[in-house]
């Protein structure tokens, strides 16, 4: 099955479509609705339901990374994976995307946590409980995804860990000393934009130029420098994380670009190593970049592919158990 990037250009994820014009020729149904959290932010939620005669096979709820959004490249791999047979919804993290909030800031990823479990739960009400459910994640989004299994709250039959942020790379991070006065700044001036990184995440994510174009063209990214306490909070939670490996015991599959100068690959590996998961995958692709829906079409066919087949094995398994 073809990735629908493939039908994107520079300028627009839906090519020459219109948004529902896309839905129909992907023969998946969309639906968007704001949700207001505890704190009092207007948060956007999004889902896409197979239409007939595309069986419903699992619930997939999808967590999109650091300055990224669930409207642009990754909507197009939810319709994707909605179109294969599962029930997709994904939100917009606070200061993300159409949900309110100081841009791209996170200060603590713990109401973020929050904000995911709430809705993802609420979605998977709606369906039949014997369906079984995964998350899909990207980036930051996989180190949000880790902590939702580790809330154990209801239970997930798999996790799929692309690009995950389970360390950043000392070749993205802040030259030193930079990062050694982070709790400093983030102490006078949390929100400052003090924070270099060796380059802008779509410049280092993306290989292929007519993809980077696309990310960058999206009206809702930033490639401002990252806010003091955001970039601390960033760094704690790799470092925690690192610590609860042996915690996390959930099916997962980790797919990572061999080349990602964004999230280390050596900490998902370790992650690998540690994690007590009885069905654990790993798959690093040589010379592939941070986002991997940012490769060549071969490329992305092989990456999606593999997610794919992963996923349909053991939604058939626990559907049915």
């Amino acid at each position: 099955m073809v990735h629908p990037i493939a039908e994107a250009n520079e300028y627009s994820p839906f090519g020459t479509l219109t948004p529902d014009d896309f839905y129909a020729r992907h023969s998946v149904t969309h639906h968007s609705e704001f949700v207001i959290n505890p704190r009092g932010l207007k948060l956007f939620t999004q889902w896409w339901i197979p239409q007939p005669p595309t069986n419903l096979i699992g619930i997939l709820a999808v967590v999109h990374g650091y300055t990224g959004e669930s409207s642009w490249l990754i909507q197009l791999t939810s319709v994707y994976f909605a179109k294969a047979g599962f029930a997709t919804c994904a939100i917009d993290h606070q200061g993300h995307g159409f949900s309110d909030g100081l841009i791209a800031h996170i200060p603590d990823i713990n109401p973020v946590v929050d904000d995911c479990i709430t809705f993802f739960e609420s979605f998977r009400s709606r369906f039949d409980p014997s369906l079984p459910s995964f998350l899909y994640s990207e980036s930051l989004g996989g180190a949000i995804a880790l902590y939702i299994t580790l809330r154990r709250t209801l239970p997930w039959n798999g996790l799929v860990l692309n690009g995950a942020m389970c360390g950043i790379s000392d070749k993205f991070k802040p030259p030193w000393p930079l990062e050694h006065f982070l709790s400093i700044a983030a102490a006078i001036i949390p929100t400052w934009r003090v924070v270099p990184t060796r380059g802008s995440i779509p410049d280092v994510s993306f290989k292929e130029e007519w993809k980077r174009k696309l990310a960058i063209a999206s009206p809702k990214r930033t490639l401002a420098r990252p806010r003091a306490s955001t970039a601390l909070e960033l760094l704690r939670i790799c470092r925690e994380l690192q610590g609860r490996y042996e915690e996390v015991d959930v099916p997962f599959l980790v797919v990572h670009g061999g080349d990602d100068v964004v999230c280390d690959s050596g900490c998902v590996e370790e992650l690998y190593a540690r994690a007590k998961s009885k069905d654990k995958t790993l798959k690093i692709y040589d010379g592939m970049w941070h986002q991997l829906v940012g490769e060549s079409d071969e490329s992305v066919e092989l990456v999606f592919g593999d997610i794919l087949e992963w996923l349909r094995k053991r939604a058939t398994v626990d559907g049915a158990s």
